[in-house]
């Protein structure tokens, strides 16, 4: 986590203690079945009708700019991000966020276990993306999460869905360790259900994903987990909101969280 919590912030800003009776979450995406489906994702959420989450821009995934020469031309020309960043996370972030300070911001992307070992220059990355463009008071409506190592992988933690989405047969159970384990989720879906379409079989699998069964396992989903904490503590601003027992369902007083993403929960 080297490095990373110069771009966070962890001193409360003023606007942090506005009370907000709806939120709105704008998600920044990597995937075409993301941009169409994710929103399903936070259902369980939504249904407590203090909240509603919408894709507001599909962006090519990134990896760290590891070229010297590219990094050295940035320095050159004073810039602290790349153009692209600034166009295509940077100002739809600060477009969306406005002046409303129940408006924050989520962008997601996949991390597969070939860029593992690069979890936290990713994540620098996309909040330096977010952030260097944004006004002090809106840093905090900002977050970055990964879904490990895609969003195939949270099918396996609710076979009871699975199997009802694709009518599996046979029918499978409950992935038996870690999903965010998985090395290819998407190719393991595929070797039992080759029929299996993203955009199609994604969008009814989200549609009936059990969330607190996925992360009733205290020793799994650490990064799916930190990013429903980031939200409930968003949306603790609401008054009537329990959010103490969404934290029961998600176990988060005693489950696993991401130590790359986590830190962003000092900063709401």
């Amino acid at each position: 986590m080297n490095g990373l919590r110069l771009n966070v912030p962890n001193v409360a800003a003023t606007e942090e203690t506005t009370s907000c009776h709806y939120v709105k979450f704008g998600l920044i995406v990597t995937g075409k079945a993301e941009e169409e489906h994710l929103p399903k994702l936070f259902k369980s959420l939504t249904e407590s009708r203090v909240c509603n989450f919408e894709v507001i821009r599909r962006v090519g995934q990134r990896s760290p700019v590891s070229s010297e020469k590219r990094k050295l031309e940035m320095v050159m020309s004073g810039k602290q991000i790349p153009d692209k960043d600034e166009t295509e996370i940077g100002l739809p972030a600060r477009t969306f966020l406005g002046n409303d300070r129940c408006r924050f911001v989520i962008l997601v992307d996949d991390l597969e276990r070939d860029r593992e070992a690069l979890a936290d220059k990713v994540f620098e990355r996309y909040r330096d993306a977010l952030v260097m463009i944004l006004k002090k008071e809106q840093r905090f409506r900002v977050a970055v999460h990964f879904l490990v190592n895609m969003l195939e992988a949270y099918f396996f933690a609710d076979a009871a869905c699975l199997n009802s989405g694709l009518n599996l047969n046979p029918p499978v159970e409950d992935y038996d360790g870690d999903v965010e384990d998985i090395p290819h989720p998407k190719n393991k879906l595929r070797s039992i259900h080759p029929g299996y379409d993203e955009m199609e079989g994604g969008g009814k699998i989200l549609s009936c994903l059990d969330l607190e069964h996925v992360l009733s396992r205290s020793d799994t989903c650490a990064y799916l987990r930190t990013m429903f904490a980031w939200c409930l503590k968003v949306m603790e601003r609401n008054p009537y909101f329990d959010q103490a027992g969404y934290s029961e369902k998600y176990r988060l007083r005693d489950g696993i969280l991401s130590h790359t993403t986590d830190i962003q929960l000092a900063g709401i």
